[in-house]
């Protein structure tokens, strides 16, 4: 059930305590996403979402989703502390709605080019839209654990990554992304940026798990990082969003 996320502006997925699962601009408001050219430690990158939208007369609350990278994929446990310290900074933002993270995140390790310590890379936001505007929503990262407690959630074909495994890994996360959209009311015919992160190759899934089953949205294109899920144990994440309105920073 989509919740709403007070002077935000938009409406969210329940996820985990980490991030939600997706959000979607209300009615009359669209989200902007940013990337930043040049990532930045992630507690300085929050000053500067703050300063950004400061400068735009928006409030923190208008910050809906956030993608970071890390210098290499965590432990389970590892994760779990990174996410608590995380939370603990959108707490100090107000962002918190009734114990709910309102905000989508992607967090993934990529291979090269590493950060020094966990990075902003980009984010979203949401501003007034002209009226008549296409509903813009952000997905959350997702990988293939098949849900429950990030401490001990079971990995599709752990330890795998044969062609035929990480064909089913797809599929799966292509599962979990299909019907994030459906909850935020939208469809993969509405997608306009698709983004897969795995170091494993992608030629043998692209076509016949992704391609084939986003339909429109295989028109604009999947872009690949090459980069790890945020855990440790996991080969493939994907995330996607619809957008009118993409920024460098």
């Amino acid at each position: 059930m989509l919740l709403p996320a007070p002077n935000g502006d938009y409406h969210f997925l329940p996820g985990i305590e980490p991030y939600s699962s997706g959000v979607i601009a209300d009615p009359g408001f669209e989200i902007v996403h940013a990337t930043l050219l040049r990532p930045v430690p992630y507690q300085a990158g929050f000053a500067r979402i703050e300063a950004l939208l400061r400068g735009i007369g928006r409030e923190r609350s208008a910050l809906c989703a956030v993608e970071l990278r890390s210098p290499e994929a965590f432990t389970r446990t590892g994760f779990v502390e990174f996410n608590q310290g995380y939370r603990e900074l959108l707490e100090s933002w107000g962002l918190i709605v009734d114990g709910q993270n309102p905000v989508a995140r992607t967090n993934v390790a990529p291979l090269s080019s590493r950060p020094d310590e966990p990075s902003l890379f980009g984010f979203a936001y949401t501003v007034p839209a002209r009226a008549g505007s296409e509903r813009t929503f952000v997905v959350a990262g997702a990988g293939e654990l098949r849900g429950g407690a990030l401490e001990e959630a079971p990995v599709v074909r752990a330890g795998e990554t044969s062609p035929d495994a990480m064909c089913e890994k797809a599929a799966y996360v292509m599962s979990v992304m299909t019907k994030r959209l459906a909850g935020l009311g939208v469809g993969w015919e509405d997608v306009t940026a698709t983004d897969i992160y795995t170091v494993q190759p992608i030629e043998a899934l692209v076509c016949p798990v992704i391609l084939d089953a986003i339909g429109a949205a295989a028109t604009r294109g999947v872009r690949w990082y090459h980069a790890r899920p945020p855990i440790d144990a996991l080969e493939f994440e994907m995330d996607a969003r619809g957008v009118r309105m993409e920024q460098y920073l």
